[in-house]
């Protein structure tokens, strides 16, 4: 099993529930539809990464996202993950109505920092990401469609959610594919306060 940390301690999801399309200007920038309720799929443990791996044959595109730990059935803790996916593999699968499985849930394609605990406002939690030293990404929980009070309580009809699962809350825009030697560094705040950060260097 892989493991993820949170406040320096291991914690061993039985899944990673991750929400599309919460964004509306990544909507836009990928030229998909306003979805009317949370658009939710799954990545199983083995896609759990402390490393960002290039691919020679598939374009990998990156997502950054926030990211939150479950206990007891609550928003627990907080980090920065990566959501990693082959684009041309899931515009190939959407096209054909088909599931993403291929595209989103590869080994080594949720790539996360460590987790720290958090019980303050969530709306108050932003995102950035740089990619060689560039702000790419920057968003809040209050630009989301679904906010993650409301995915959480949404994604508790459809599965139950063990201590330690993980859920990524979607990506906004600037997504793009990663290249051989990339920098990434992402970046969690409360308000202007840094309260967690990740880093990494593409393989």
């Amino acid at each position: 099993m892989k493991s993820i940390k949170l406040d320096g301690q291991e914690l061993y999801p039985s899944k990673i529930v991750c929400i599309g399309r919460n964004y509306v200007d990544h909507i836009k920038e990928l030229d998909n539809e306003v979805p009317t309720e949370p658009v939710i799929f799954i990545k199983p443990n083995s896609s759990i990464s402390s490393d960002i791996y290039f691919n020679e044959i598939d374009s990998i595109h990156f997502e950054g996202e926030i990211s939150f730990t479950v206990r007891a059935g609550k928003l627990s803790g907080v980090g920065f993950g990566l959501d990693l996916t082959k684009r041309e593999v899931q515009l190939e699968l959407k096209a054909k109505g088909l599931p993403w499985e291929r595209a989103k849930s590869f080994d080594k394609s949720a790539v996360f920092s460590e987790f720290v605990s958090f019980d303050g406002d969530i709306l108050d939690l932003r995102m950035e990401l740089y990619v060689n030293d560039i702000l790419t990404q920057k968003a809040g929980c209050d630009l989301m469609l679904n906010n993650p009070n409301k995915i959480l309580s949404e994604v508790s009809r459809f599965f139950s959610l063990e201590d330690g699962d993980l859920i990524m809350t979607g990506t906004p825009k600037g997504v793009g594919a990663i290249q051989m030697g990339d920098r990434f560094l992402g970046k969690i705040f409360e308000n202007d306060n840094l309260i967690v950060e990740g880093s990494w260097v593409v393989e």
